[in-house]
Order: C-alpha cells, then structure tokens, then sequence
C-alpha cells in the first residue's frame, strides 16, 4: 500500500518526519511517498494544482495525504474521499477537489471516529494526531465506513475554465512552478488552432511544441506536461520577467 503525503510544511522542521513516524507506527509495512512539501503556507490552490497532476500517475488503490490547512483547530470538517482510483484525506477547504474533478462516483466521509485518532488531538497538528493515522489505519485495510458518517457534500474549489471571446480564449494563470513556468487553465486541445499568448501590456508570445524550439532567453508558450498551456521563457523565469502569478488573465489567439 502507498501513501504520498503533500503539505505545505517544508523540511526544515519535524513535522512531516512526526507524520511518517506515525504512519509506520500503525501500518510499518506501508511505503509513504513525499509528492511535494514545499507548497507555500496556507496556499490550497497550489497544493491542489499538485495532487491533481500527481495522483493519476500512482497505482489504483494509493491513498493520498493532503495537509495544506489554515483553518486547522476551527471548525472546517476533516474529510476522506473515495473513488474507483484511490483515496483522498485532508481538511474540507477544497484541496482535494482538483484531483477528484472528473471523477464519477464518490464516498466521502467525514474523520469523526476517536478509534483512527491519536489519544490527544492538537488544536495546531491535525496532520500528526488525524490525518496521519486515519490514513494509516485505511492501508491497514481498516473498511472505509468506520472511519466517519457519510457527507452529502464537501467544499469544492473553481476550476478556472477558460472562456471562448472574439479573439480566441481568455483564460488565467493558475500555477507558477520552480522554474518560473506560468501555467495556464487553457488545455492543449483548446490551444491547437492557436498560434500566440497576449500577455499583460499586450506582449505576444508564440505557442511552440518544446522550449528549445526558441533561442536561450527567449519566451514562448508550450503546452507542458500537465496537459495545460504554458507560458516560459528557454532557460529563464517567465513569471518574474513579465509579473505573473496565479489569477492573472492572458489572451490566447
């Protein structure tokens, strides 16, 4: 059994470490996957944009941990989402919602049996005394209806679709990675008529089919391998050189 942990935790302190140490207190069999930890505090989009582009590539069955949580200790409900694929945990402030999107038939459930707990919960550490070992007791095969009363919903985030206009989409910055690549909600399908990205103060871009495809240096749109369109620059920060950042709108033409 697989779990991949994501938060917004670094690796500094000993926080994702307490999580694992837990889970392989339960479940010492269970390999645990990081998927990613550097996500900037509190930021829900972000970590969803991840598991969302993650998740589909794990075998049927994992079970994913999301703790990007800034209103833990507050009355947001914890909650557990089943589908066909896997399962996924986290607080209910739509982290989860991206990667569950498309998906058909949903179990969700709220983490309210003391039995999947730590003894004493912290009011600040949810992911240790909560999250952590309800995950671990689902690897160890615990049946997904002990674990809380079933929800009829759960909070969902917008996906920011883009939007036919006059001269081609207008759609939005949804996601800047490590290198600076802004990513836009605009799939590749959408964008094969297309030829260029308008840009805040009207700079255009080109659509190419690699980033090498244009000189060191210079910026182009692409669709990456998330599947969405993407504005770059060959060897450099598109997002710092042209100030883009999620919920900035663009113009594909």
């Amino acid at each position: 059994m697989i779990i991949t942990l994501t938060t917004d935790f670094g690796q500094r302190d000993s926080f994702v470490g307490a999580m694992k140490g837990v889970i392989l207190g339960i479940a010492p069999g269970v390999r645990i996957v990081d998927l990613a930890h550097e996500i900037d505090g509190g930021d829900i989009r972000a970590a969803a944009f991840a598991l969302m582009t993650a998740a589909p590539f794990f075998p049927a069955g994992t079970i994913h941990l999301v703790i990007v949580d800034p209103g833990v200790g507050s009355a947001r409900r914890a909650i557990a989402i089943r589908c066909a694929q896997a399962t996924f945990l986290g607080p209910d402030n739509g982290v989860l919602s991206w990667a569950i999107k498309d998906k058909g038939s949903l179990e969700v459930r709220s983490l309210q049996n003391p039995a999947i707990r730590l003894p004493r919960l912290s009011a600040t550490f949810h992911g240790r005394d909560l999250f952590a070992p309800a995950a671990a007791w689902l690897a160890q095969g615990r049946p997904f209806a002990e674990i809380g009363p079933e929800l009829n919903d759960f909070h969902r985030l917008d996906w920011p679709r883009a939007t036919p206009v006059a001269r081609g989409w207008q759609t939005e910055i949804i996601y800047v990675d490590v290198y600076g690549n802004a990513i836009t909600a605009l799939s590749g399908d959408q964008a094969a008529e297309r030829q260029s990205v308008i840009l805040p103060g009207e700079r255009r871009v080109s659509i190419e089919p690699f980033y090498s495809a244009v000189s060191k240096g210079s910026p182009l749109a692409v669709v990456g391998s998330s599947g969405l369109l993407e504005i770059a620059i060959h060897g450099g920060d598109a997002a710092k050189t042209f100030n883009l950042r999620p919920g900035t709108q663009v113009l594909v033409a």
